[in-house]
């Protein structure tokens, strides 16, 4: 489940009908409680006169234009690599945008096109057409294909970028949706396959169905052409859970090997039940740990904690022998595959028909290993790839054993391969063309030392000649949070608006993510979490000691959770910086559980019900620690109407509380979005000019 949760990047939240619940501390009213109503007058009427302050600030820059095509032709080049996953035997399908289909179009082409210069694309479904014909502004969401013929999909749609989704069946022999297919109304939820006629489905079933987090905890089988209400229950947890999700694990010819559900007691606590003749069993697995796929009947499981009274410990990636778990018979003792050392990591793991392929991370640097498993065990084979990238593994084959991935570095254009995981060769298949001049730029890797001694890597690219009197306009990157790490990744937009300019970027590995594993992000849970804003301002610190650069040209960015961080940085230690960029941000850290998908989050950041964790939340929230006569720099916040993950009620307070407080700052509020706050592609260079004039106004000017 916790996996489930990743892919929405950190968990979702209510559903925007009906009325939302106020985050007040008790017995002090919050006056700005107005703007926790998302689309309330009052609250609207604050966002577009901030917008109306704000935009001309940026936009009336004689070099915001020149930003904005920079940003809008790296993100829609044509020459960009197409995002492709295989389906079925011969083709790969992907889904794309670029300025002729800003909302995009979901298409296909056979496995021997797409691996030539220029593939030849088969349309299936195009969004913008769809959204013009139904006068809806549709966000492609995902898709899935009932195995093995992979004909009929469900398409998930959402409504100007929320995590909320609405599911309909298409079939891609017609083109068509579905007359009379599967089809939902929006909410969020989970659909799986389970046959042609069959899907099992977690979704919003009325009054009472949905937990405190936002997501059902009610699975049901539903059959075709009969109505969703009439669907048969398989499961059903409790309101108190995060959520709970059905997995359906498939042999490499697409039949069923498994019916699973994921219980998630708390956003990084899962229950797994295997649907057995008895019905559904409980595994006994620690409650940190994630399912990965199923390789030659081997159920492949990594552990996020130690599980007691065994031999494995927290970090491990272990197996267990499927068919011995279904039929409830003495099995075979878990396996070990991999226990990676202090300085490593698991980042990825895929299967393909044959084998378990893993990326690995040695000090935050990438490799590629291939595992196989027989009667003695798993034996493994490292797959040559280039030294101090990022690898990522894009898709993996369940008809043979071949992998997309995809390498990069700060510097390196990605570049995107085509590898048998079985004989270890690869394929060159295309390179993305440089989106800026980096021959006069260098990477390095530095650690600074953190309040409590623990050393914390972090990267920095810079110009080769970069005179070290601490002048240097620097952009400092970070997140620190729900074990996401911060891999080298290669950006056009980084690239153009700020490193031709002179500027230097560093992105901290600070705990909080998962560049060590599970105890990397361990170390900054809950009562842990001043762990996190320190390794921050160690980085922070480091790079000013090192004259790299100085408080006067030093900002700050992150969003998300790493919004969080830029509003703890901002109140703790506002003396290292110029700029800070507060994207999409958490901020009320006492109310934050009233609102949105907070309640998801507790595991991460604690409880302010209990009263030692509130006390604790009480000292860096940083919407209750905001104060007057403080050197707090003008702040850039920006948000989305449209956030249905992180409520755009933290931002807006925290404006309003800074304009309270007499504060020069700057907001801009996206009305539609989602928790990207860019709902397509012109919106998304829009908020990356914006943002980089903001931080070119601040620290270069």
């Amino acid at each position: 489940m916790r996996r489930f949760l990743t892919w929405a990047v950190i968990a979702a939240a209510f559903s925007l009908s009906g009325t939302t619940v106020m985050a007040q501390a008790p017995g002090k009213p919050d006056p700005y409680a107005y703007l926790e109503e998302i689309e309330g007058a009052r609250a609207l009427d604050f966002a577009r006169a901030e917008n109306a302050r704000s935009l001309p600030v940026l936009q009336g820059d004689r070099r915001y234009q020149t930003y904005y095509d920079q940003a809008l032709a790296v993100a829609t080049a044509p020459d960009r690599i197409p995002p492709a996953g295989f389906a079925g035997e011969a083709v790969f399908r992907g889904y794309w945008q670029d300025a002729e289909h800003v909302r995009g179009i979901w298409r296909e082409a056979t496995r021997d096109s797409y691996a030539t210069a220029q593939p030849v694309w088969k349309t299936l479904l195009d969004l913008d057409a769809v959204a013009k014909a139904e006068n809806r502004n549709w966000v492609w969401k995902d898709v899935s294909c009932l195995p093995p013929e992979e004909a009929l999909c469900l398409v998930e749609l959402s409504d100007g970028g929320k995590d909320a989704v609405s599911v309909r069946e298409f079939d891609t022999r017609t083109g068509q949706f579905v007359t009379g297919g599967f089809a939902t109304p929006e909410a969020k939820q989970e659909v799986r396959w389970l046959d042609r006629d069959t899907v099992l489905i977690a979704t919003d079933w009325g009054l009472g169905s949905m937990t405190t987090s936002g997501y059902a905890y009610i699975i049901k089988a539903w059959t075709r052409g009969t109505p969703l209400a009439s669907a048969r229950e398989l499961y059903r947890g409790k309101p108190e859970d995060v959520a709970a999700a059905p997995a359906v694990l498939r042999n490499p010819d697409g039949s069923v090997a498994a019916v699973m559900i994921e219980r998630a007691v708390s956003f990084f606590e899962t229950e797994h039940y295997l649907q057995t003749p008895a019905g559904f069993v409980r595994l006994n697995l620690p409650l940190k740990s994630t399912l990965q796929g199923l390789v030659d009947g081997q159920l492949v499981v990594t552990l996020e904690e130690t599980w007691k009274d065994t031999v494995f410990k927290e970090g491990d990636l272990i197996s267990l022998d499927l068919a011995a778990l279904k039929a409830g018979s003495p099995s075979p003792p878990p396996a070990l595959i991999l226990r990676p050392s202090q300085s490593q990591s698991i980042d990825s793991v895929a299967t393909t028909h044959g084998r378990l392929v893993i990326a690995l991370y040695q000090d935050v640097k990438g490799a590629l290993f291939s595992y196989a498993h027989s009667g003695a065990g798993w034996s493994s084979r490292r797959i040559f790839l280039p030294d101090n990238i990022s690898v990522s593994i894009s898709s993996a084959s369940d008809r043979d054993d071949k992998l997309l991935v995809t390498t990069a570095n700060y510097l390196t254009p990605t570049t995107q391969l085509l590898i048998d995981a079985a004989s270890g060769e690869s394929r060159l298949l295309r390179a993305l063309p440089a989106r800026f001049d980096a021959s006069t730029h260098v990477t390095e890797q530095f650690w600074a030392a953190s309040r409590d001694g623990t050393r914390v890597p972090y990267f920095i690219v810079r110009p080769k000649d970069l005179k070290m009197d601490g002048t240097a306009p620097t952009l400092l990157y970070a997140y620190g949070g729900f074990q996401v790490s911060q891999t080298p990744a290669y950006s056009g937009t980084v690239g153009k608006l700020w490193l031709e300019h002179g500027g230097v970027y560093v992105v901290a590995n600070i705990r909080g993510g998962g560049e060590f594993g599970p105890r990397w992000h361990n170390a900054g849970l809950k009562l842990h979490r001043q762990r996190v804003f320190d390794d921050f301002f160690a980085v922070s610190q480091d790079l000013i000691t090192r004259r790299i650069t100085s408080p006067r040209r030093l900002g700050i960015m992150g969003g998300s959770n790493g919004g969080l961080l830029m509003g703890v940085a901002l109140t703790q230690h506002p003396e290292l910086y110029h700029a800070i960029v507060i994207q999409v941000p958490l901020f009320d850290m006492l109310g934050y559980t009233k609102l949105g998908a907070g309640a998801s989050w507790i595991g991460e950041y604690g409880d302010p019900d209990v009263e030692e964790e509130r006390a604790y939340l009480e000292v860096w929230s940083p919407y209750q620690n905001l104060e007057a006569n403080q050197p707090y720099p003008e702040v850039y916040i920006d948000t989305s109407t449209k956030d249905d993950r992180v409520h755009p009620a933290h931002a807006r307070k925290a404006a309003a509380r800074l304009k309270e407080l007499g504060y020069p700052y700057l907001y801009y509020e996206n009305i539609d979005g989602g928790h990207s706050a860019a709902a397509n592609l012109n919106e998304s260079a829009r908020r990356s000019a914006l943002e980089f004039i903001y931080l070119t106004q601040k620290l270069m000017d």
